[in-house]
């Protein structure tokens, strides 16, 4: 199987997620937070790093369960950069009379 290359948007999500959840889970260790989820410690260590860009969605949600986070403000959280850039008003296109009658 060939996995496509992140986008840069994707990596950039996955870098918000890994912040996210390192600031959620405060001063408990990486070892307790991936037992409570029933996932390895290696794996949530790579989601905080941003190593892991897309995790399943079964382990965001096992890991924002231990961590008391609602998926909703996860989600919120890590699409909140484009959001922003979405909601930047757009300048119109102008159009020019085409020269081919």
């Amino acid at each position: 199987m060939v996995r496509l290359p992140l986008t840069p948007a994707e990596v950039e999500r996955g870098q918000r997620l890994g912040a996210l959840l390192r600031r959620a889970r405060g001063c408990r260790s990486m070892l307790d937070v991936a037992l409570a989820s029933h996932i390895s410690p290696e794996t949530l260590r790579k989601i905080e790093s941003g190593r892991v860009a897309t995790p399943a969605f079964p382990t965001i949600a096992a890991i924002a369960d231990t961590l008391g986070l609602s998926l909703d403000a996860v989600w919120a959280e890590i699409s909140q950069a484009e959001r922003t850039v979405e909601d930047q008003s757009i300048l119109p296109v102008t159009r020019h009379p085409s020269l081919v009658s």
